[in-house]
């Protein structure tokens, strides 16, 4: 058993020691100030630029993502812990406003910031681990947020990557 798949079991703590279920239920502030927890919960099969010799998807981690649904139904609840961060929820198979979008959006959607690199990161994870509909639905409920508001303060590089995710 990988590394990864151990963790999205619960079954083994990260790199400092944390399980899956302790790092969804830190709180926002946390989540924000803490760099090193989205390459576990959204792994991908480079490394991170940002935090060396963070984890990486391999064929066996990949091939036990798709082949169990528990490991996908993790994914799932990683991805509703930071859709709830960001201010946007999971509703009929799309990725809509929440109910704290007015006081979520200010940490990410108003101006560039690393959140914009974590949704990519975000997006492509998905789709690599077998849930390309939820990346879909992401990658297009960003979309759709930027489009109603197109000077809102997110960098078009921000965009271009959030469109671009499901191509690499």
């Amino acid at each position: 058993m990988t590394p990864l798949v151990a963790f999205n079991l619960g079954e083994a703590p990260d790199h400092r020691g944390r399980f899956v279920g302790e790092i969804l239920q830190q709180d926002d502030d946390w989540l924000e100030a803490t760099h090193d927890y989205i390459q576990w919960l959204f792994p991908l099969r480079e490394p991170s630029q940002a935090v060396p010799g963070s984890p990486v998807v391999d064929a066996a981690t990949r091939d036990a993502f798709l082949g169990e649904d528990c490991l996908r139904e993790q994914l799932r609840a990683n991805l509703q812990r930071m859709l709830a961060f960001y201010g946007l929820a999971w509703q009929d198979g799309r990725v809509v406003e929440a109910a704290t979008w007015g006081a979520r959006r200010r940490n990410w959607f108003t101006h560039p910031t690393h959140n914009n690199l974590r949704l990519t990161r975000i997006i492509r994870s998905l789709s690599l681990l077998g849930l390309d509909a939820e990346a879909r639905a992401l990658q297009h409920g960003l979309d759709a947020l930027q489009a109603a508001e197109p000077d809102c303060g997110v960098g078009a590089t921000a965009v271009t990557y959030w469109r671009e995710a499901l191509r690499t």
